[in-house]
């Protein structure tokens, strides 16, 4: 999304990510990826449960990603081992959602082409 901020931009649009990371992870991931948007905090997965994104990870599952050192409580402030599919939603100057891709395969994401696409079509 970084490569297609300043299109974006130009277009008018504003782009914020909303991830379960802490405040100070998702600064962190800020810093050490030089992207000039916001990463706004979900902890708890609040929104995406609003949003009907989240799920919790079944408990084989979450032993295998244990035996990989994730340590979802650290970064994440909770223990609920959930997170967000992945979405996108392109939202009017007037608040309307014209546009919105979800995919419960978190490997499954639209390319950000997509979304200078469907600004171009605001205009």
């Amino acid at each position: 999304m970084q490569e297609s901020l300043n299109e974006m931009k130009e277009l008018g649009a504003n782009l914020a990510a909303i991830s379960p990371l802490l405040p100070k992870y998702s600064k962190q991931v800020e810093r050490n990826n030089n992207i000039e948007f916001d990463i706004l905090s979900d902890t708890g997965n609040k929104v995406a449960e609003e949003f009907g994104l989240k799920f919790g990870f079944p408990e084989y599952l979450i032993e295998v990603y244990k035996g990989f050192g994730a340590n979802f409580e650290r970064f994440n402030g909770d223990d609920s081992w959930t997170l967000p599919m992945p979405a996108r939603y392109v939202v009017s100057q007037e608040g309307v959602v014209v546009e919105a891709d979800f995919d419960p395969d978190y490997t499954v994401r639209p390319e950000p082409s997509k979304t200078v696409e469907d600004l171009k079509k605001l205009k």
